[in-house]
């Protein structure tokens, strides 16, 4: 089935090579020069809310108010200074350390900017994607060891797949060596793979690309015999998004899958995304708190899909609807019945 998603949703960018010290230097560069047009509008609804509640004026009015020459000219005035310190000085900054370190372009990312870049795709990475910033992360696999993964593979896969705004160093801590230091102690000849990717895109999307991934793994190392799954909160529905394309597509590696385990996954949807979309609605009528709505709609499409637990992409692709109900639209995507599936949820009590 031939997807509806844009380019620069599905496929992302095909070099595959996670970004360099450099290219959140330069990403940063590219945000801080963007163009202010969203702040505008955002300054201009701040004012709005000001007059109406202490003034008393109706929104009409304070509208009207704000399209007076003077005040126009002080607005261009204001954001053209912040987009010219931006352009002109802060990019140019950040630009020149790049030029004086050059090294920096071979420097892969520390424990803490993987933490901050992450985050930022969870929440910007649709965005990223869509401005061609070099800080959109790529899908790529990596060892138990935090390196690239490289050679040859055999026998068992185990992959792990994160959560939004999370990152495949997510998995362990330096207390705690994880879920996959614990499998390496329990059984032989098994490898532990961990999945990297920009969660602020579609979950279709997303879905996609790992079942691409997992069939150019398999093709390049015929000696795997088996895959298991495991995916955390938003992971497990990337994890099944790819098995559904993956048969969809007749790929080679859905047949070798063995256990899918999804730990926390919303599967039926997000209840927090669902209350912040509802409660983004009803803000509107109250003054003030209605600048709240605004900037939670700053949201990637990737935790608007966490609302239903989207897995497909005609579960999305009619529904624009960001604020206020929306219908669930999702449509059957039914795993393999060879695979042994494992959902695994809890909570916490405090006495």
């Amino acid at each position: 089935m031939p997807s509806l998603t844009p380019l620069h949703e599905t496929y992302c960018k095909w070099d595959s090579t996670p970004p360099s010290q450099a290219d959140v230097l330069e990403g940063l560069a590219q945000v801080v020069s963007t163009s202010l047009s969203g702040v505008h509008e955002l300054v201009q609804l701040v004012q709005t809310e000001v007059l109406r509640t202490t003034l008393g004026l109706s929104a009409q009015k304070a509208k009207n108010l704000q399209k007076l020459p003077q005040l126009q000219k002080f607005y261009q005035f204001s954001y053209d200074t912040l987009q010219k310190y931006g352009s002109n000085f802060l990019a140019p900054s950040l630009r020149h350390i790049i030029e004086k370190f050059p090294v920096l372009h071979d420097k892969p990312l520390t424990p803490t900017l993987h933490f901050v870049v992450g985050a930022l795709n969870g929440i910007f990475g649709d965005f990223f994607l869509k401005q061609h910033n070099p800080m959109a992360l790529p899908m790529v696999l990596y060892d138990h060891y935090g390196s690239l993964q490289q050679g040859e593979l055999t026998g068992r896969i185990v992959i792990l797949t994160h959560g939004l705004c999370m990152n495949h160093l997510s998995w362990s801590n330096s207390r705690y060596g994880g879920i996959g230091e614990r499998l390496l102690a329990q059984r032989d000849n098994n490898t532990m793979l961990y999945l990297n990717y920009n969660t602020g895109r579609r979950i279709s999307a997303n879905g996609r690309s790992f079942a691409n991934v997992l069939e150019d793994l398999v093709q390049r190392n015929p000696r795997i015999t088996s895959i298991d799954l495991i995916g955390h909160s938003m992971g497990g529905l990337v994890s099944r998004s790819a098995l559904f394309y993956g048969k969809q597509n007749l790929y080679q590696w859905v047949h070798m899958v063995e256990n899918l385990v999804c730990i926390g996954s919303p599967h039926h949807g997000a209840a927090l995304e669902r209350f912040g979309f509802i409660l983004q609605d009803k803000l509107g009528a109250f003054p003030f708190i209605s600048l709240i709505g605004q900037l939670i709609n700053i949201r990637s499409n990737g935790i608007l899909d966490l609302r239903h637990g989207s897995v497909r992409d005609d579960d999305w692709e009619h529904n624009n609807a960001r604020i206020g109900f929306a219908d669930d639209n999702r449509k059957p995507a039914p795993l393999p019945s060879h695979i042994n599936t494992f959902l695994i949820a809890g909570t916490l009590e405090f006495e």
